[in-house]
C-alpha cells in the first residue's frame, strides 16, 4: 500500500465525527471556541502551573553563568531561572573554540533528573531561533510586537537547554576546523562533558531533539554518546527530530516534490501547461515510477537505487526542486517552502532576513544581534550573531567546504541509535515543502533496523493533543487530531497537519506532546489524557 496525504487525509476524516467528540463538552460543528482568560491590557500573563522552588544549579562553579531572568531586553515578565554563556569543547587549557548555550531548569514541581538539548539545524543555523520562535520559556513570533510567555515551553516538563552548534554558529567562538559529522559529535561530546560538570547533572538521563539539518546532527551525536558507554556524562535514553535531512538528498527532495504539489494544488494555483512540464520531467528522470515503487508499506527489499543528483550532475530538468519552487514564486513572491499557506507581505522576524523578499523595517535590528541582549546572556561583545552563519562550518578553513558524512539513515548511524535507545521519534509537518512527510517516509522505507526493513504499515493512526484550557492569548495550541502517528520496533513516526517546517513552532499542543512521550510521561499519540503538566494530572 502507499503512503500519500490523501491516504492520511481520507481515512482521517472518516473517523474524525465520532472520534472528537467524546472529548470535547461540545461538539466541533457548534464552533466552540478555545476559552482564553481575560487579562487587564498590560498586564503580565503568569502561567498557573509554573512553579517556584529552591534552585539546585547555582552553586560557586555556575553562578558565572546566571542570568537575570528580569532583565531580559524587551521581555516585559520574569522569564525565571536560566543559565547562559561559553563553555569550550574539550579540557584543553589552551582550547579557545567555545560553543553557547542557555540552560533553564524545568519549572516542573520536582526537579527531574534529565535534559533535553534542542538543536536547530542549516548546517549553521542557531538553536535560539528554536527557542525563540518554537519551544522556549518566551517566544517572539514574526509579525508580532513583543515577546510573550509561551504557555507550552518544553521546560514546563523538564530542564532543557538551547545549544548553538558546531563551532561557527551564532554566539559561539572559534574557527570552524570540521568536515563531518564525527568531528562534530565529537565537539560536542567535548562540551556537553563540561556542561555537565559544571551544573552537576552527572547520571542525568539525557535526550537529543532537533529539526532540519538536526535530523543530520542528532544521530551523529547520539552515536558518538552511545559509543562512550559511559553514563556518567552520556546517558542517553531517546531522542526526537522533526523534519530531518536523514537520507538521500534526491530521494528526500527531487523525487517527492511533483506530488506534494500536485496535492497541494489548491494552494499553488500552478498553471496547466506548468504542470505538464513538470509532469514529463517527472517521467524522463524516473522519479514517478521510483516514487510509486519504493513508497510502499511494507517496501520493496532494498537498499532502494541511487538516483543521480541534478546537481552534480548539472541537469536542470532533473531539478524539480528548483524548477518548481520557481514556478511558485512567479505566482506567490512570498511563498515560504517552509510553511506553504503563507502569501506576502512576509512579516517581520526578530531573527532577521534568512529567505529572499523578508521584509525588515528601517532602523531594525535583529534581536540576538543587539548589545544589551548578548550582555544579558553572557556572550562576547560584540558579535555577529546571524540566525544562519554565513560561514561554512564544515569549511575546515576554507572559503569551500561541506558535511562529507553519508546521511545518517543510509549508513547505520540512525539505525543504531533506534535500537540502543527504542525510543526514537520522527515527526513532519505536512505544510513543509522543503522536507516533505513523502521524502521522509521514503528514507525510513529504505533502512533497516531491530531486523526488519521500513515501517511495515503506513502511519494512518489519528494523533491526538488534549483538549485544554488556554491561559494565553499570545500562545494558543489546536487540540483534538493533529495528524497520524505510527510505532514500530522503537521508531515512532509522526505528522502534523498543520504543521510546517519548524513543527513545535506551528503546532505546540502536538509538540509538547511528542515530547510528554519521549521522556515517558504519556504512552503515545492515542493517549486522550490531558497534559501531564495540568492541574489534576501527574507531573515528572
Amino acid at each position: 500500500m502507499k503512503f500519500s496525504l490523501s491516504l492520511s487525509t481520507s481515512l482521517l476524516y472518516a473517523s474524525t465525527a465520532l472520534a472528537i467528540h467524546p472529548f470535547h463538552p461540545r461538539s466541533v460543528h457548534n464552533r466552540v471556541q478555545p476559552k482564553v482568560e481575560k487579562r487587564v491590557a498590560g498586564q503580565n500573563f503568569q502561567h498557573p502551573e509554573l512553579q517556584k522552588r529552591a534552585s539546585r544549579f547555582l552553586t560557586e562553579k555556575t553562578k558565572e553563568f546566571s542570568v537575570n531572568g528580569t532583565g531580559i531586553p524587551e521581555v516585559p515578565f520574569d522569564v525565571g531561572e536560566s543559565y547562559a554563556g561559553l563553555l569550550p569543547i574539550s579540557d584543553s587549557p589552551d582550547e579557545s573554540r567555545k560553543l553557547f548555550f542557555w540552560f533553564f531548569p524545568s519549572t516542573a514541581a520536582t526537579n527531574p533528573d534529565e535534559i533535553v538539548v534542542w538543536l536547530n539545524g542549516g548546517p549553521g543555523c542557531s538553536s535560539l531561533s528554536g527557542l525563540l520562535t518554537e519551544n522556549g520559556p518566551f517566544t517572539w513570533e514574526a509579525g508580532t510586537l513583543a515577546p510573550v510567555q509561551n504557555s507550552y515551553s518544553w521546560t514546563n516538563l523538564t530542564n532543557m537547554i538551547w545549544v548553538e552548534q558546531p563551532v561557527g554558529v551564532g554566539y559561539s567562538q572559534g574557527t570552524p576546523n570540521i568536515t563531518n559529522e564525527v568531528e562534530l559529535a565529537t565537539e560536542f561530546r567535548g562540551f556537553w562533558k563540561n556542561f555537565i560538570s559544571t551544573f552537576g547533572m552527572n547520571g542525568f538521563d539525557m535526550y537529543i531533539t532537533g529539526e532540519s539539518y538536526a535530523g543530520a546532527y542528532v544521530p551523529y551525536i547520539a552515536d558518538g554518546f552511545i559509543s562512550t558507554n559511559d553514563n556518567e556524562y552520556f546517558n542517553l535514553k531517546g531522542i526526537s527530530i522533526n523534519d530531518p535531512i536523514i537520507g538521500n538528498d534526491v530521494i528526500q527532495e527531487q523525487v517527492v516534490i511533483l506530488p506534494f504539489i500536485e496535492y497541494w494544488e489548491k494552494l499553488a494555483f500552478l498553471n496547466d501547461t506548468f504542470l505538464e512540464q513538470m509532469r514529463q520531467n517527472q517521467a524522463d528522470c524516473g522519479y514517478d515510477t521510483y516514487f510509486t515503487k519504493y513508497l510502499q508499506f511494507p517496501p520493496p527489499e532494498g537498499p532502494f537505487p541511487v538516483l543521480p543528483d541534478p546537481y552534480e550532475t548539472q541537469n536542470a530538468t532533473c531539478d524539480q526542486f528548483d524548477n518548481i519552487l520557481a514556478g511558485l514564486l512567479d505566482v506567490n513572491p512570498c511563498f515560504n517552502l517552509y510553511h506553504i499557506t503563507e502569501t506576502c507581505p512576509h512579516p517581520f522576524s526578530q531573527l532577521g532576513i534568512i529567505n529572499p523578499g523578508d521584509y525588515q523595517p528601517p532602523g531594525a535590528e535583529v534581536y540576538f544581534n543587539r548589545t544589551d541582549v548578548a550582555e544579558a546572556l553572557h556572550a562576547v561583545v560584540p558579535t555577529n550573531w546571524e540566525q544562519c552563519s554565513s560561514k561554512n562550518v564544515f569549511g575546515n578553513g576554507t572559503d569551500r567546504g561541506s558535511d562529507s558524512s553519508p546521511k545518517p539513515a543510509t549508513n547505520g548511524v540512525l539505525q543504531r541509535v533506534i535500537e540502543h535507545t527504542n525510543n526514537t521519534i520522527i515527526g513532519s509537518g505536512d505544510l513543509d515543502m522543503i522536507l516533505t512527510t513523502n521524502g521522509t517516509l521514503l528514507a525510513i522505507q529504505n533502512m533497516t533496523w531491530n531486523g526488519v526493513q521500513g515501517l511495515q504499515k503506513a502511519p494512518t493512526t489519528p494523533a491526538y493533543a488534549p483538549f485544554h484550557p488556554e491561559y494565553n492569548g499570545g500562545s494558543l495550541a489546536g487540540s483534538g487530531i493533529q495528524g497520524v502517528w505510527t510505532q514500530e520496533r522503537g521508531l515512532t513516526f509522526y505528522t502534523g497537519h498543520l504543521a510546517g517546517h519548524e513543527l513545535p513552532g506551528y503546532t505546540p499542543g502536538l509538540a509538547f506532546r511528542m515530547l510528554e512521550i519521549l521522556l515517558g510521561r504519556i504512552d503515545n499519540f492515542n493517549s486522550t489524557a490531558g497534559f501531564t503538566t495540568q492541574a489534576g494530572n501527574s507531573t515528572a
